[in-house]
């Protein structure tokens, strides 16, 4: 038996009106909490000239889904993320804003390779960026407004796993120099596996790695490790983001976490919730390039595709939908649907209410339950 051609090209789908319409409910609870902070919303291109999309980075350009522009004949892509164009609006556009600015974002983006937890190709990213300072008050701002954003869209209950990307640098620049190479030290880490450590001569990183878990007791193990202090600024750094919201998460510590962190500089988090292998969204500390300069930024981005496939935003479709019998009181129509009823109009003597998929029929005195 032949198998009958794909519709979609792997990783791409189409999503029927329930799930689209509670992905709209989750964008829009998500980033009416960012606006509430002050962060405006933009909307760049789905598209943009490659070089910007990947930047000097070889490997960034590598994972973009590119294409020949036909007006312009120059090479295009589409966007993999939000954060860099939002950088780019930032610095050119806005660069006369004044500083601190503050941008959410919401929309689709394509990756050129799906992975294993994320079979998906095609996903919603939404997120905020601070731009023009990467400090710990900065920071804190930014951990505060991604949990309220995941609050107000009904996500929860989360942990925040925070991480320091170039604790591997200051150490081995500092007091723990290493004659391995330091890609392989960092792999190492993330692997945690100390017999490796042990072989590539790194044994004094080990303690790194039982400075992993809940947050109280590891920020206790990395502070005791850190005999020399020069990760001390860093520590006392987490903590004061840590703080404020004790109450309201999970929080753990893994300090030599590099995944999907590339180009985050001294702060960086995921973010995990019950059920789900892959964290739900990732931010921390960066560097938009500037000419020859860099301009400070902290910021996050949410994934909620796989929350919404879980129910996330789901309501019942059927609760507040009527059906219009044909002859029915127009004006009387109009006024349901601005009180919050969705109206479906017969066409025909053959519709029917319970096939169209309503729950109640406008009667002579108003909605009948059906």
């Amino acid at each position: 038996m032949t198998k009958a051609p794909a519709l979609l090209p792997e990783g791409l789908r189409d999503r029927l009106p329930a799930q689209a319409e509670a992905a709209s409910r989750v964008t829009r609870a998500l980033v009416d909490a960012m606006r509430a902070h002050g962060y405006g919303r933009v909307s760049p291109p789905l598209a943009e000239f490659r070089e910007t999309l990947g930047g000097n980075d070889e490997r960034s350009a590598r994972d973009l889904l590119r294409f020949t522009d036909p007006v312009s004949q120059r090479t295009l892509a589409l966007r993999p993320d939000i954060t860099r164009q939002v950088g780019r609006i930032a610095t050119s556009l806005l660069a006369a804003a004044p500083r601190p600015l503050r941008l959410c974002y919401a929309g689709q983006v394509v990756k050129l390779r799906a992975s294993q937890l994320r079979p998906a190709r095609e996903m919603l990213q939404v997120g905020a960026e601070l731009i023009g300072s990467d400090s710990v008050a900065a920071a804190r701002e930014i951990v505060g407004v991604a949990i309220d954003a995941l609050e107000a869209a009904g996500i929860g209950p989360v942990t925040i796993d925070f991480t320091l990307p170039d604790v591997v640098d200051l150490l081995a620049s500092g007091p723990l120099p290493v004659a391995a190479d330091l890609s392989q030290l960092r792999d190492e880490l993330d692997a945690k596996d100390a017999g490796a450590l042990a072989q590539i001569g790194a044994e004094a990183y080990l303690p790194l790695i039982r400075a992993t878990g809940p947050f109280d007791r590891a920020i206790a193990d990395l502070r005791a490790f850190d005999t020399s202090g020069v990760l001390g600024a860093r520590i006392d750094a987490l903590e004061a983001i840590a703080a404020p919201i004790r109450d309201r998460v999970t929080l753990t510590l893994d300090p030599t976490e590099r995944h999907g962190f590339a180009y985050q500089s001294w702060f960086g988090f995921q973010i995990f919730v019950p059920g789900q292998g892959d964290a739900v969204g990732r931010g921390g500390a960066y560097s938009i390039p500037v000419g020859e300069a860099e301009e400070s930024a902290v910021g996050f981005s949410l994934y909620p595709d796989p929350l919404i496939d879980a129910g996330l935003g789901a309501v019942d479709m059927t609760e507040r939908r009527i059906f219009l019998p044909l002859g029915h009181d127009a004006a009387l129509a109009a006024s349901l649907r601005s009180d919050g009823w969705r109206t479906v109009a017969a066409l025909t003597d053959a519709d029917d209410a319970k096939r169209l998929g309503c729950s109640w029929s406008l009667g002579p005195d108003g909605p009948v339950e059906v």
